[in-house]
């Protein structure tokens, strides 16, 4: 197996096109879900495998297939990790071009694991690189903080199942995990060709403190500005044309709405500790 080291951002991306390109079977990643996501775009929709040796900062996919932490007791396991054929989510958005006489052109990406729409993507936004490096899962944590307590906190409309549903912040998740260690729904959607979608619709600063203390206790659910629905596609768009809301996948800022979401079967095979997810 050949061994190579990324050294910036798309990089991880463009050597999984390349391997996938030469016919190779199985590519292992050793990183967190920034560098996950840039594989998992270079190989999909595609038959290469992959398997993920966790690193980075909170790792969802990882923690979400009970892999052990770090990267050699992971490697340690492989033989028992079996490949099945899981959905992806994609998002799609315009932007522009250089030429404005032109029509905006259209980005697509993929994600794993979960994709955040208003608050948290401004909270990647503001964040910055060095801080995120020195504390990890804290940094973000700080900066929640601090953007409650300064963000505006538009309102976006998203079309959801015939519905228009509006909020300041949602969750659009494959997986059930959120930075790493918070449940925000209930239960995976990895195998289904499904999103689960958490909308959190205040605008508010104090009731984000209690969005907060509620999602840690695991009752915000309960809460009557708190909604989850299941879906396949959801379209996203500023209540207010003129107002910049950002989006992320897996973690990492990725564009601005309106942005449509959606389930894609079949698009990729995960290397899966055997026994995991059973009855997935």
């Amino acid at each position: 197996m050949k061994l190579a080291q990324t050294s910036g951002p798309g990089m991880a991306q463009q050597m999984a096109r390349d391997a996938a390109q030469r016919g190779e079977g199985l590519i292992l990643v050793c990183g967190g879900d920034g560098t996950i996501n840039e594989v998992i775009n270079g190989l999909a929709p595609g038959e290469t495998a992959l398997g993920i040796l966790p690193g980075g900062t909170a790792n969802i996919i990882a923690k979400e297939l009970g892999l052990p932490h770090g990267p050699a007791r992971a490697a340690q396991e492989f033989s028992n990790w079996r490949p099945r054929r899981i959905a992806l989510g994609q998002a799609a958005w315009a932007v522009a071009r250089g030429d404005s006489r032109e029509p905006p052109a259209v980005e697509r990406r993929y994600f794993l694991s979960v994709s955040g729409v208003g608050f948290d993507a401004y909270v990647v936004y503001k964040l910055s690189a060095a801080f995120k490096r020195s504390l990890g899962v804290i940094a973000y944590i700080i900066e929640a903080v601090r953007q409650a307590l300064r963000h505006s906190f538009p309102v976006f409309v998203c079309e959801v199942n015939g519905k228009e549903l509006r909020g300041t912040f949602a969750t659009i998740q494959r997986t059930a995990l959120y930075a790493g260690w918070l449940r925000l729904v209930p239960r995976a959607a990895l195998f289904e060709p499904q999103f689960r979608v958490c909308l959190f619709k205040s605008r508010k600063r104090a009731r984000y403190f209690l969005y907060a203390a509620a999602v840690l206790a695991r009752q915000h659910l309960r809460l009557s500005d708190v909604e989850l629905v299941e879906a396949q596609k959801v379209s996203c768009t500023a209540a207010d044309s003129e107002t910049r809301i950002h989006f992320e996948l897996d973690g990492e800022l990725v564009g601005e709405l309106p942005a449509t979401f959606e389930v894609v079967p079949n698009a990729l095979t995960l290397l899966v500790p055997e026994g995991r997810f059973q009855h997935g």
